[in-house]
């Protein structure tokens, strides 16, 4: 297979966002990621394309997105290299929430007392628990779990199951954890395996909460979705249904900004925000089914 690269510098939250709305689009990109350049010290946005990349797609995105013209660089690739495993090999371990997010490849394997690990390795589906949103899900969960004690947990939008893995982890509980890409729902469960959870976490691939195990197993007590902020409102009405009166419901993927559209959205379903968390230019909710 013909792969090549599209590539620009940006602001690392410029970066990241960028990532998260290529990976929203399934006719963009086989894959997406953000990096920070060890040479220079900029971040940079990635995507690996099968044959040449949809450039003016591209540069539309952008300009909508980061309100403003961006100048992409495109580079043919070796398709038998992981490119995406490549550009993430320089990340460093990440603590939150209680949590020690780290990857093979770190010298710092191993995690400061008192923190839960968590070994996430680069690969082919988003979430290596270095973006703000991931972090704030880490920080969220870990108040939720101080007041509360869940039954029912489901992660969706799972990604690489950073979240869910986390949520198995403190809970010791089964974790249900959906996404859209069954590369993502691979990825989750063999990170489930590697994080000894693997008994605890079953992922589905599925769009929202549209599954038969979903439905299965709600109400849900405890519901976390880092996505993007369009598809969270819109299966604001699903994750109504789905969770238990007093659930605990964890949004994430948007920017500060989105905050009240989104909060907006749930308010209507009879979910009332309780927290927000920020960090940079992304929030983190924390809301609560009447």
């Amino acid at each position: 297979m013909t792969l090549s690269q599209i590539s620009t510098p940006l602001t690392r939250d410029q970066a990241f966002a960028l990532v998260d709305a290529v990976s929203e689009r399934e006719d963009l990109a086989l894959t997406a990621s953000a990096h920070e350049d060890a040479t220079t010290g900029e971040w940079v946005f990635e995507a690996t394309c099968e044959m040449l990349p949809d450039l003016p797609a591209f540069e539309t995105l952008a300009r909508e997105l980061l309100g403003g013209d961006v100048d992409f660089t495109v580079t043919p690739l070796d398709a038998e290299t992981n490119w995406v495993a490549k550009s993430l090999e320089g990340l460093q371990p990440v603590s939150a929430g209680g949590f020690y997010v780290y990857g093979s490849h770190s010298a710092q394997s191993v995690p400061p007392a008192g923190l839960i690990p968590i070994q996430i390795e680069a690969a082919q589906a988003f979430g290596t628990g270095h973006h703000e949103t991931t972090t704030g899900c880490l920080e969220a969960i870990e108040r939720t779990l101080k007041r509360t004690k869940p039954k029912k947990m489901i992660d969706v939008g799972t990604g690489t199951g950073v979240l869910a893995i986390a949520l198995a982890k403190r809970t010791r509980l089964p974790v249900l954890a959906s996404d859209i890409d069954p590369i993502a729902t691979q990825t989750t469960a063999e990170n489930a395996r590697d994080n000894g959870v693997g008994h605890l976490i079953n992922a589905v691939t599925a769009p929202g909460l549209d599954h038969l195990s979903i439905a299965r197993s709600a109400p849900y007590d405890l519901i976390v979705a880092n996505i993007l902020a369009a598809p969270l409102v819109a299966i604001a009405p699903a994750m109504g249904r789905a969770a238990e009166r007093g659930a605990t419901i964890i949004l994430s993927g948007l920017l500060v900004t989105q905050a009240p559209r989104v909060a907006g959205a749930y308010a209507r379903q009879g979910m009332i925000l309780r927290q927000r968390l920020e960090r940079g230019d992304w929030a983190t909710l924390i809301l609560e089914k009447l």
